[in-house]
């Protein structure tokens, strides 16, 4: 061991040398890499908001550039934001922007040392964009970014240099000793030595790995720092795509298995009244969220077989290589009886956790045999999943109401396991959560993820307070995990979205054509005016709410009758409900209503269309509108919105929106609206009928180009980078615990 110290010490010191004149020329490489994808982004940040900057400008709503800057400062690093005209003075900023930068003109802000400035101990990155206008110079965009995050990842890059460094010369020192103590005491003695664990103990059988304890200490910080640093990547400054995404499953997650659950499946084979077999596509948010990020990542997806003819399709282990023109990942049906259907998905799942987790004014109904069901299905369910994992780790992605208890039951029998329950729909408050006589089981079900996810903080937040308030665990709310049974789960909002570019859309006619088909299939002239509304047939969409909006409209305005419709697609939904079919007479006589008093029109105010639409089809009715309604009045993100957006490549159309969807904290653009307000919604639609072209192309671009950049790739890449700094941090455990349970053995030995 003297040899060890003898030889080790000088080779280490003579590395920390090394370290220490290698580490500053990598820290000004790093730091210049950063700042030069700063200044990328403020140039990619100014050439988005620069129409809409120039619009209200000229407009001169101060109010709304103020609101319009505040929105983009949402991103964690851009910490403000400020607008100087075109003779240096300040114009208007965001409320964090200090005070001595809004004394300064450009040219003094430009003659900053590396244009880094230090305000309460926080180091700040300034660019300063030209905001160009046809040639003209119209002023400059300043841009300040917190960019404390590279200080800290370049003081731990120097000291994880280091400690590799330490520990190459360690394993060098070691290996070289080890070798010459076998040619100097005899091979085939230290082979006897090592193999009876005498090596490293001493006569009287005191252990000899005292080394080993600094770097079992050593391993543990870095598992603490683990716990504590931001994820593997800057999300934010990521540009999410399909081949990006698989470039995080090859790299962060090295190719591991990725397996999705959801009720409802991606393809559904269905036979018509002439026996023949389409593929449909179903109306759901899940499928339409979950099915391109499945096709960049392959996989298994293991889902309800729902269709009639979905049985004559699957090979002897129930599977289908889905899609069905060009197939990319493996969709694993599982089969429901009848009675299992009823109870398990229209009892428990849609007569009783849906309206309990909408605040729709529908009473749930919770029925023992329903509950019995919803188990036997999520066991059935898991035993599935079981079968399928060709490891005991794959990542788990389980989708919605349907499953709170599957989690749980994964989790037991696939402890390596990475689960991610993503809960679609609102979680309510504790007050009315407390309602379902299951509710413990539920939230112990949900506590086996390793990872829950929903659309806001705000939902989040109400299920912590609901464990909080039903079950003993320990509750960090600064990092949102909760600890159950000596399991952490963590608690996070991942805003869903839909995939960019828009394959449904980049496949359809010219927006023209859109319009003249629309016209043509409805029988309205050319120069019609059309609404539109894209929903399941369910009473969460505020469908009636809309409806009486259009009626107050034309109260209020009856020049546009005749001149004006509303086309509402309905696809039917839990038919077999009484509330639902209850519900779809309603939204039926009440458009009925309305057409018959507003009969003196030319065409009917109301379009109702209570039947399946493909894909393609609903496209060519965004294209083909000048506006889509959402009225919803509880839902947890509404991607009808993002889809009519996406749609719109011409950067026209108008978009009113509920307050009561996810979508309206991220599409500030739109028109947002009170569904129960008929008198406001009404004002909504006169204010898109006659909005400009110039005001509905500022308003589309920019939520277009917020949906590109948070696409349903960004919100899978997160989910899957945060898993992979899970698996990473567990390995991490391993390993330690592996070299203290080798140290705890030698000294037991003794």
């Amino acid at each position: 061991m003297k040899n060890l110290f003898r030889f080790s010490v000088p080779l280490i010191l003579t590395i920390i040398l090394m370290a220490i004149l290698v580490t500053p020329i990598i820290d000004s490489l790093t730091i210049n890499w950063f700042k030069r994808d700063l200044d990328i982004r403020a140039r990619l940040i100014t050439n988005t908001a620069t129409n809409s900057i120039i619009s209200q400008i000229n407009n001169q709503d101060i109010r709304y550039l103020q609101q319009y800057l505040e929105r983009l400062t949402q991103d964690e690093r851009l910490y403000a934001l400020g607008i100087y005209t075109s003779n240096d003075k300040y114009l208007i900023g965001t409320k964090y922007l200090s005070k001595p930068l809004k004394k300064l003109t450009y040219k003094q802000i430009s003659s900053f040392k590396s244009h880094i400035i230090i305000e309460n101990n926080i180091p700040y990155y300034l660019s300063m964009i030209p905001i160009m206008y046809e040639q003209t110079l119209l002023g400059h965009l300043l841009l300040v970014h917190n960019i404390s995050f590279i200080y800290t990842r370049s003081n731990e890059t120097k000291l994880y240099m280091i400690i590799f460094l330490v520990g190459l010369g360690l394993l060098i020192s070691f290996i070289t000793v080890f070798i010459a103590h076998l040619s100097w005491k005899g091979w085939m003695q230290t082979f006897r030595e090592f193999l009876k664990g005498e090596l490293f103990l001493s006569p009287l059988g005191q252990v000899k790995t005292d080394e080993l304890k600094p770097v079992v200490k050593e391993l543990w910080d870095m598992v603490k720092r683990l716990d504590t640093n931001q994820r593997i990547r800057d999300v934010n400054l990521m540009s999410w795509t399909p081949e990006v995404l698989k470039d995080i499953l090859n790299r962060e997650l090295q190719g591991d298995e990725v397996i999705v659950v959801s009720n409802r499946e991606p393809f559904i084979h269905h036979r018509n009244e002439n026996n023949e077999v389409e593929v449909r596509y179903p109306a759901s948010g899940v499928v339409t969220a979950l099915d391109p990020v499945m096709q960049a990542c392959s996989g298994i997806w293991v889902a309800h077989g729902s269709g009639n003819a979905d049985k004559d399709f699957v090979d002897k282990h129930d599977c289908i290589r889905v899609p069905p023109d060009n197939p990319k990942y493996v969709l694993r049906r599982v089969w429901l009886t009848e009675e299992e259907e009823q109870g398990y998905y229209y009892g428990f799942s849609n007569d009783g956790l849906w309206p309990l987790c909408h605040i729709a004014h529908t009473r749930p109904n919770f029925r023992q045999h329903d509950w019995e069901m919803y188990k036997r299905v999520n066991i059935k369910f898991a035993k599935a999943v079981i079968r399928q994992s060709k490891t005991d780790d794959p990542i788990i992605l389980i989708q919605d109401y349907h499953f709170a208890l599957l989690p749980q039951l994964l989790s037991k029998r696939l402890p390596k396991a990475t689960i991610i329950t993503f809960w679609h729909i609102p979680w309510p408050n504790p007050e009315d959560f407390g309602i379902c006589p299951w509710k413990e089981e539920i939230l112990e079900g949900l506590l086996g993820s390793t990872i829950i996810g929903f659309h806001t903080h705000f939902h989040c937040n109400n299920f912590i307070d609901t464990i909080d308030r039903n079950l003993e665990a320990r509750i960090d709310r600064e990092h949102l995990t909760v600890t159950y049974n000596k399991k952490a789960t963590a608690i996070q909002a991942y805003p869903i979205s839909i995939e960019w570019p828009n394959h449904w859309a980049a496949n359809q006619a010219s927006i023209a054509d859109c319009r003249k088909t629309l016209r043509e299939k409805e029988s309205l002239s050319p120069d019609h005016i059309v609404g539109l509304g894209v929903d399941r047939l369910d009473y969460t969409k505020g469908i009636n709410e809309r409806f009486n909006a259009i009626e107050r409209f034309f109260e209020i305005h009856p020049e546009w009758l005749g001149r004006f419709s509303f086309i509402q697609i309905a696809a039917p939904s839990r038919s077999s409900l009484s509330s639902y079919s209850q519900f779809q007479k309603q939204i039926k006589d009440n458009a009925e209503r309305i057409n018959t008093r507003f009969s003196n029109a030319k065409k009917p105010p109301i379009i109702l269309k209570i039947e399946h639409y493909s894909p393609e089809q609903v496209y060519t009715y965004y294209r083909g509108s000048e506006i889509c309604f959402i009225s919803s009045l509880h839902d947890g993100m509404n991607l009808v919105a993002k889809e009519y957006v996406s749609a719109r490549n011409d950067e026209q159309g108008v978009l009113i929106l509920s307050s009561f969807t996810g979508a309206s904290r991220e599409l500030l653009e739109a028109l947002i609206v009170n569904p129960y307000d008929s008198n406001e919604c009404a004002r909504a639609l006169y204010i898109a009928l006659t909005m400009s072209q110039e005001e509905q192309r500022n308003r589309m671009r920019s939520m277009r180009a917020y949906i590109q950049e948070n696409n349903v790739f960004r919100w899978a890449g997160r989910m899957l980078m945060d898993a992979a700094r899970i698996r990473q941090r567990n390995r991490v455990f391993g390993t330690v615990k592996r070299l203290e349970n080798i140290e705890r053995t030698h000294v037991l030995s003794v």
